[in-house]
């Protein structure tokens, strides 16, 4: 889900109590920007469980966030998310334990439902580390490396949209961009 499902206002509210209330929302890895989504978009994946009917308590008690943004930078071609680069947060979430035996490391930290209750809106972009790199204006990339990967974001987001267009004019029966672009010969 991306980044204002966590804090936006009205519905999303709504939802983000219903779930804390009614589901047991247990692991929230929060992801670098540009993974799911088109680039500069940031995204969240939320594990939760479907319990039955519970009105006096909530089922949500200790949620875990795993910080996989801060630091952290891919790009689609040039340096893309592998497997390789999830094995620490599969190390905190430990798939085959039970809950009760993570640890909270420096990505990786627990919040109690009155916690997250408590905040503006239930609001959940929680976020406690800092990239020192931004802190510190001597340490920015230089301008041609995100220079270098916004052009990527935007090449790849063209071609995804001509692969749409493509499609969607083939669906139609009139053939690919560049056949329609061509007159035919006589």
């Amino acid at each position: 889900m991306p980044d204002n499902v966590l804090f936006e206002g009205g519905a999303g509210e709504t939802i983000r109590r219903r779930l804390l209330k009614e589901y047991d929302v247990h692991t929230l890895p929060r992801l670098p920007t540009g993974i799911f989504y088109a680039g500069g978009v940031k995204a969240n994946v939320l594990f939760f469980e479907r319990k039955p009917a519970r009105p006096e308590k909530a089922w949500t008690e200790k949620p875990w966030v795993y910080d996989f943004r801060t630091t952290q930078h891919f790009t689609l071609k040039q340096n893309p998310l592998t497997r390789a680069h999830l094995e620490g947060f599969v190390q905190c979430y430990r798939p085959d334990e039970d809950r009760s035996k993570r640890v909270e490391t420096e990505r990786f930290k627990a919040y109690t439902y009155e916690e997250l209750t408590a905040r503006d809106k239930a609001d959940r972009d929680i976020t406690w580390l800092r990239d020192p790199s931004l802190d510190d204006a001597d340490n920015l990339p230089a301008p041609e490396v995100p220079a270098a990967e916004t052009v990527e974001d935007l090449q790849v987001a063209l071609e995804e949209f001509a692969a749409i267009a493509e499609t969607l004019q083939q669906a139609r029966g009139e053939g690919s961009a560049e056949e329609a672009a061509v007159p035919a010969a006589d």
